[in-house]
């Protein structure tokens, strides 16, 4: 779980790691061009139900703190997703990762055997997002 520092408060915002790295993005490059926006999310199960906005100013201190050491590999798409939300009227909306499902390539001896089909997701939070199965070591 990564975490914003903004402006004099000491109050932390909790927004889960790889969501904060691609928010960064988006956030720095705004206030690189001096843009003033908002920001708002949900809050996470551990907080109480609803949701905060925050009004980003170049001129307001801020500081991302990441628990993982090594940095994500970004994904474009969300980047443009939420730099499309920040050039909108109501700002930056924080939203989940849209993630690609679709047919898996197969090698199998018989093909006609194997049956590819999509999977929809119904519903995804960024928070709670799991990959199951074996995972290779980045290391």
């Amino acid at each position: 779980m990564g975490t914003i520092y903004y402006g004099g408060t000491a109050t932390p915002i909790h927004i889960e790691d790889r969501a904060l790295a691609h928010l960064k993005v988006v956030i720095a490059t705004k206030l690189r061009r001096n843009e003033s926006f908002t920001v708002s999310w949900r809050h996470p199960d551990d907080e109480p139900r609803g949701r905060s906005t925050i009004w980003m100013h170049p001129s307001i201190p801020l500081r991302f703190v990441f628990d993982d050491p090594e940095p994500t590999e970004l994904s474009r798409e969300w980047i443009e997703d939420l730099a499309n939300s920040a050039n909108s009227s109501g700002g930056i909306m924080l939203v989940p990762e849209h993630i690609v499902t679709g047919p898996i390539p197969i090698v199998d001896p018989n093909p006609a055997a194997v049956e590819i089909s999509r999977m929809a997701v119904d519903e995804m939070s960024v928070e709670h997002l799991a990959v199951e199965g074996e995972q290779d070591d980045p290391r």
